[in-house]
């Protein structure tokens, strides 16, 4: 397989991508160039993505293709670096699967040894209609199978028009990012009556390598290329809704710096459909989804593979089907209960095809994961009560239901002295019993309390438990390179499973404090102290080394903590018809985790840091000044050879200009060009073959960044 990454076939796409989005602004432009905008703030709430709307578009101040990117600044929320479109979330220092990611109604588990096809990257972000991120203490509505908390990514619903009108509406963008030469379109165009809707949407995005402030290193496998398509059909009569989307994504290129493969291919075609009705005496919620996923890692070019000889080519084949139900059901004007289920069922094929004349990858397929499978069957209740016009509580209890299981392996080759660290492992492993139930109980007990006009305090306790994933279990090679292959820490590490893992219980207990101006819009500051603590914390041991000096580490159990603060506030500065509104914004986040048994800390924990804004909206421009400011990362996870990072101090600076139907932003991400490398971005693995030099990964350099929208 050959990568079309500098083919003429990449640049016809982008060619004929790049004209039909000009061709339909210019559309746009001409039809309805007498139609003014409406713009519309949504409310800004607990941990949820303040949008700016423009006839329904969503707009961000960020330039970025990676949808996990859109809920930057919600508390207590970062990113591990990955692919340019696969950025896995964290919340308080949980990462990943300890995070439950529902993308429209599904739970996306990673279908990748290296988890580089994450939840999120299964959609792009301006087909988003709300996002929102709930550390810690979330409801058992939202929460099961995860001790981090909750992403919760929702696309639009269906447009409808007035009775006895036809609507077409739909909007088109493009992007461009000057460091790495990254570009992007999208568009979505909606026809429907008062009953019917049918809506497409599509989008493209690419970039190549960025490059390092300072020195402008180019930091290679930081590539890639992403097309969306959807399709969603809407039914609506009185207070039903019944809406079905049918979607692919084809991912035909994606570098990972900080692992030793590339994603070489991701196809994924899914069927999404949701109710929503609204009856007397409830209102019913009901999701059903599928999802089939195919997936191919090798090493890009510039990583020394891949062809028939070189390289290491991996495939998974996954499939993911499921449904979630919730009942809301009032009880009285100050009381609710809301009950629901849900399943969801991710199986799984994970194989390594035979390297041609290799005698370490061949001759026969390695079958790391063979037909497994992890269901889950979950049940909730929770009961939500206003006492009084001031306080509040809500209570939850839920159960779930793990069962995995998983086939026979098969190292490369059943004999030979080179392989045979893998093949006694394998032996061992068909021996023994795969197969693993796990019953699991979460509970949540939360309060709010209005003490004043201008208080907020909001407290709770949660009980949450989480199962290990397919690869922390039955993850069995033994030897050096098939270790190597599993991991999505960005470590370099190499890692095994271990069939007698037992399910994370953590326990977190919470208090957010809210203090405003008594009419809420001149000031406001928030505080929120954690603590969590973990029994079973699936962390690792070391049980070798590799040659390059790091380790081989085996999933075990130990007992950890976390604990930290974070804050956000606002304080409008001016508010006139002269000068417009202008107000400063900032964010703050501490976080230490430590093992009891190792008495290292957890691994990838975010160094404090913050955020520092001034904004400014006059008439139909916005402006905005953005400092970020990182302390350096001092505590690590020794066992994981995690490398310490300096600090740093970000500049940003960025405009919007609405006329009409027309929406233009730029922005200047790193402008001063500040060298700096990321906390949580991992080892440069993708350098280190050419270098020779494992090191942290390097942040991006400065970029001018420019995007349009127009809307019809």
């Amino acid at each position: 397989m050959t990568l079309p990454r500098s083919g003429r076939s990449l640049r016809h796409a982008r060619l004929a991508l790049g004209c039909t989005s000009v061709l339909a602004l210019i559309i746009a432009f001409d039809a309805h160039a007498a139609t003014d905008t409406k713009q519309v703030l949504a409310p800004e709430e607990d941990g949820k993505v303040e949008y700016l709307r423009v006839e329904g578009i969503r707009r961000t101040a960020i330039h970025s293709a990676d949808t996990a990117a859109l809920l930057k600044g919600s508390l207590g929320y970062s990113m591990y670096s990955a692919g340019g479109v696969s950025a896995l979330p964290v919340l308080n220092g949980m990462a990943d699967d300890r995070v439950a990611t529902i993308v429209d109604g599904m739970h996306i588990a990673s279908a990748c040894p290296n988890h580089m096809n994450p939840a999120m990257s299964y959609i792009d972000p301006d087909s988003v209609s709300t996002a929102e991120a709930i550390a810690g203490v979330t409801p058992v509505s939202i929460g099961g199978d995860s001790t981090g908390g909750t992403v919760k990514v929702e696309r639009r619903d269906p447009l409808f028009a007035k009775s006895g009108k036809i609507l077409v509406t739909g909007h088109v963008r493009g992007d461009y990012r000057s460091n790495g030469g990254g570009s992007g379109a999208s568009g979505t165009v909606t026809v429907a009556n008062d009953m019917f809707s049918i809506r497409y949407t599509g989008s493209y995005a690419h970039a190549s390598n960025y490059h390092t402030g300072g020195d402008g290193r180019q930091v290679r496998s930081t590539s890639y290329l992403s097309y969306n398509h959807a399709v969603t059909a809407g039914l609506k009569k009185d207070n039903h809704l019944l809406a079905l989307t049918f979607g692919q994504q084809d991912i035909p290129y994606e570098g990972f710096p900080n692992q030793y493969m590339d994603m070489t291919n991701n196809r994924s075609t899914f069927v999404n459909g949701k109710y929503r009705g609204e009856f007397n005496w409830a209102t019913l919620d009901v999701r059903g989804f599928w999802q089939r996923v195919d997936h191919v890692m090798n090493m890009m070019s510039d990583k020394g593979g891949h062809s028939a000889t070189t390289g290491m080519p991996m495939n998974t084949d996954a499939r993911t089907a499921g449904y979630a139900i919730d009942l809301t059901i009032p009880l009285s004007t100050r009381h609710k209960i809301k009950i629901g289920s849900g399943y969801d069922h991710n199986g799984l094929n994970d194989w390594w095809p035979p390297l041609a004349n290799s005698m370490m990858m061949g001759p026969n397929t390695f079958h790391n994961i063979n037909n497994g499978h992890r269901d889950r069957l979950g049940h909730y209740i929770e009961w939500n009560a206003q006492w009084t016009r001031r306080f509040s509580t809500q209570l939850g209890l839920r159960n779930d239901l793990i069962m995995m299981n998983t086939g026979k392996v098969a190292p490369y080759s059943w004999m030979g002295m080179m392989q045979m660290a893998d093949i006694m492992a394998a032996r061992r492993f068909n021996a023994a019993s795969r197969g693993r139930t796990d019953t699991n109980f979460d509970v949540t007990a939360t309060g709010r309390w209005h003490a004043l006009d201008s208080l907020m305090i909001e407290g709770g306790y949660a009980r949450k438990t989480r199962s290990p994933n397919l690869y922390e279990r039955y993850a069995w090679g033994r030897g050096a390179m098939a270790m190597r292959m599993i991991g999505w820490f960005g470590d370099g590490n190499g890692y095994v499973g271990n069939l007698n893992l037992r399910p994370e219980i953590a326990n977190t207990a919470s208090v957010t404090m809210t203090w405003h101006d008594p009419k809420g819009e001149g000031w406001n500051v928030k505080l929120q102290p954690f603590y969590t603590y973990t029994e079973g914390y699936i962390n690792v041991m070391r049980i070798g080394s590799l040659s390059n000096g790091l380790s081989m580490l085996q999933f075990v159990n130990h007992n950890a903590q976390s604990y930290g603060l974070n804050g956000s506030g606002q304080y409008r500065l001016w508010d006139s018809e002269r000068f417009g509104q202008g107000k400063i914004v900032s964010t703050f986040s501490w976080v230490r985790g430590q093992d009891f048994v190792t008495h290292s800390g957890l691994y990838h924990q975010m160094p404090v840091n913050g955020t520092v804004g001034l904004r400014e909206t006059w008439q139909n421009v916005t402006g905005r000044v953005d400092v970020t400011l990182v302390k350096k990362k001092s505590t690590v996870d020794w066992l994981r050879n995690e490398p310490r990072t300096p600090g740093y101090a970000l500049l940003g600076l960025g405009a919007s200009y609405r006329w009409r139907k027309f929406t233009l932003d730029g922005s200047i991400e790193n402008v001063m060009n500040q060298k700096y490398y990321l906390p949580l971005g991992g080892l440069s693995l993708g350098d280190y073959k050419q270098t020779g030099v494992l090191g942290p990964l390097a942040g991006l350099g400065r970029s001018f960044n420019l995007s349009l929208t127009a809307a019809f």
